[in-house]
């Protein structure tokens, strides 16, 4: 990490571990946030799509910043995802981020309303105003149902305080666009593209996969950093089943926790409703691709023992009253 990139290089998109019956397990919270940080990552999102932030109360949310913070305890950044697609309820939920001791917030792209260009500046710029964090925007329309363009990021790349752009968008030629006209940081949040997006001049990466292999992103980053293109290509070739794995046959979210599960690193798969686990169909292709998964540094699947019949169905939270 350098003074000008405050959020990391390798970041993770945490999942959130819940218990058996759908409540936060905070034990394997902390135990995976450790393993992950100890395995190469310096930045860890919480509350994000990947962390069901759609179903965790705020309490849940305002929880994980506090848990992941003393957890890292200095070795990795903490950032703040979700927000909300109100205006005033997301800068209410970074203010207490904040407070809560994250070192950094991401915002997505207000989802549902379908709010102009103008309206999606004005609810960046307003969340920027209220926090004196660095900022990353979240340009994901296949989830929010609309991109933020190219016009609205170079108008939001003046802000003093939004800094960066995690694109799950995969227009590399907008990306290098932006590059050349901004200061914007770039990373990648689409986990096949990781190494394209380096290659053209992104800081980093926030990825999924990395629940489950952190080491090898490392890899990749660090040998982009040093010029060296074959170590990056080989980590990257060797990543392509396990990132088919996750990614391609049931939410990033659902298979990572299926894959964690089995290995042992986390005691539950669930997740929360509508959110449900892989049906055996699903499964059955989920495993099929991690037998194809070669040498991969930090990671024995030889111990894989999922558990289908615990990972079906989802939970619905039991916190009776909170306040989403």
């Amino acid at each position: 990490m350098t003074i000008e990139n405050p959020f990391g290089q390798v970041l993770v998109a945490l999942i959130t571990p819940f218990t058996a019956d759908g409540e936060v397990s905070w034990p394997d919270v902390e135990k995976h946030i450790d393993d992950v940080i100890s395995s190469g990552a310096d930045g860890i999102v919480v509350t994000g799509t990947t962390g069901e932030t759609s179903t965790l109360t705020d309490p849940e949310k305002i929880k994980l910043v506090e848990v992941a913070k003393s957890v890292s305890a200095g070795r990795a950044k903490i950032i703040t995802g979700g927000g909300s697609n109100e205006t005033a309820h997301a800068i209410e939920l970074y203010k207490a981020s904040e407070k809560a001791g994250a070192d950094g917030v991401m915002i997505v792209t207000p989802y549902y309303n379908k709010p102009t260009q103008a309206g999606v500046l004005t609810h960046f710029r307003m969340i920027a105003d209220a926090t004196d964090l660095p900022v990353i925007l979240y340009d994901i329309p296949g989830r929010t149902g609309i991109p933020i363009t190219y016009e609205t990021i170079l108008r939001a790349a003046k802000h003093p305080n939004i800094l960066a752009v995690k694109d799950a968008k995969g227009d590399f030629s907008e990306v290098s666009r932006v590059l050349n006209q901004t200061d914007l940081m770039y990373f990648s949040g689409d986990d096949s593209n990781v190494l394209p997006h380096l290659a053209i001049g992104a800081s980093g990466l926030i990825g999924v996969t990395a629940n489950i292999a952190p080491a090898p992103y490392r890899v990749i980053v660090d040998a982009v950093n040093a010029g060296d293109l074959a170590t990056a290509t080989a980590a990257h070739q060797a990543l392509e089943p396990l990132v088919r794995a996750a990614m391609t046959h049931v939410p990033g979210t659902v298979a990572a926790k299926y894959i964690l599960q089995g290995l042992g690193r986390i005691s539950s798969a669930r997740v929360r409703l509508p959110l449900v686990g892989p049906e055996d169909a699903e499964a059955a292709m989920i495993e099929d691709e991690l037998a194809l998964v070669g040498e991969i540094k930090g990671l024995d699947l030889s111990n894989f023992r999922p558990d289908r019949n615990a990972a079906a169905g989802g939970a619905l939270p039991k916190i009776a009253g909170a306040t989403r």
